[in-house]
């Protein structure tokens, strides 16, 4: 039986919103790049994304802990997807933001 990751869970499901996204608009900010296509502005929150693969390499390499480093991985890859595919509304909804009213 799989153990409970209810926080590694829910992080994976918000990563987009509350860290990368409001990264990807910081540094396009900081480029002064003010209108970012969709495709270009989410890969740069994917970019940021990926960097949550660091945090989980610091697991054991133990049993369980491979077990959460691959149960973690798949919940990215599968969020990673949803942004590629413009399917996170508020991804999107930062983007049409950030492109109209910055």
């Amino acid at each position: 039986m799989m153990p409970d990751y209810f926080e590694v869970d829910r992080l994976a499901e918000d990563i987009a919103k509350i860290y990368a996204s409001q990264l990807a608009v910081s540094l396009f900010k900081v480029r002064n790049e003010k209108n970012p296509s969709k495709e270009e502005f989410r890969d740069t929150v994917i970019d940021f994304m990926k960097n949550f693969e660091y945090s989980i390499g610091k697991f054991p390499d133990t049993e369980e802990g491979i077990k959460f480093k691959q149960h973690c991985k798949d919940l990215l890859q599968k969020e990673i997807g949803i942004v590629k595919e413009g399917k996170n509304k508020e991804v999107e909804k930062r983007h049409k933001y950030y492109t109209e009213y910055n």
